[in-house]
C-alpha cells in the first residue's frame, strides 16, 4: 500500500471543511427561548434510495418531547388523567392521578416516529391490590398520536389491555381517545 502525503491532505481538508460546515451544537445551556423542540424530518437515508427514511432534527414545534398533560377518554368519559415526559431517547414515563400510588401510578414507555408529526408508544404498566401489594395485573397501553401544526397538543386512539400476571391472559380491554396539551416552563 502506497503512502500519498497529497491524497492524506485533500482527506483532512475534506473532514475539516465537514466540520466547519456541520451546524453549533447546543448542549442545553443559555438562552433557551429561541430553541424548538425536534421534529420529524423526511428525508432520504443515503443518495439514490428514496425509500429509506430518517428522522432528523429540524428544530420544528411538532416534536413530542417534552412534557404533556394528557386524558384518556373511553365513550366520551374521562378514564385517566396525569402527565406524562416523552424524551428524546425514545422513552416516556407517566404519573397517572386516575390511580392511588397504593396500586401504583407510575409506568413507563417506548416509542418511536411514524411519520410526519406522529408517534406510536407501547407504554408498559404494573398494577397492585392496595390492600395486600400483591401484584394483581400487567398493563399495556398502545398510542397512536399526532402532534397538531403548532406543536402544543396531540390526540389519538388508545387501547389498554391488562393480563394476569400469573397466566398472562388478557383479563381486560378497554379502548378510546388520548389528548395530550404540552407542558412549559413558562
Amino acid at each position: 500500500m502506497r503512502f500519498s502525503v497529497r491524497s492524506s491532505f485533500v482527506g483532512l481538508a475534506a473532514l475539516g471543511s465537514l466540520g466547519l460546515a456541520a451546524p453549533a451544537a447546543w448542549a442545553g445551556c443559555g438562552d433557551t427561548a429561541a430553541v424548538a423542540p425536534a421534529a420529524w424530518d423526511q428525508a432520504p437515508a443515503r443518495a439514490g434510495d428514496p425509500q429509506l427514511l430518517k428522522a432528523a432534527v429540524t428544530g420544528g414545534a411538532q416534536s413530542i418531547v417534552g412534557l404533556w398533560d394528557v386524558k384518556f377518554y373511553v365513550g366520551g368519559n374521562l378514564f385517566d388523567f396525569g402527565y406524562a415526559a416523552w424524551h428524546d431517547d425514545g422513552t416516556e414515563i407517566m404519573n397517572s392521578g386516575g390511580r392511588s400510588p397504593a396500586s401504583e401510578n407510575f409506568c413507563m414507555g417506548v416509542w418511536t416516529t411514524t411519520g410526519p408529526f406522529s408517534y406510536a408508544l407501547n407504554h408498559y404498566a404494573l398494577s397492585y391490590d392496595p390492600a395486600t401489594g400483591k401484584l394483581n395485573g400487567k398493563v399495556l397501553i398502545k398510542e397512536n398520536v399526532q402532534v397538531e401544526a403548532k406543536g402544543q397538543a396531540f390526540s389519538g386512539p388508545f387501547t389498554l389491555d391488562v393480563f394476569d400476571p400469573t397466566t398472562n391472559a388478557n383479563v381486560a380491554h378497554v379502548a378510546g381517545q388520548v389528548t395530550g396539551k404540552r407542558l412549559t416552563a413558562q
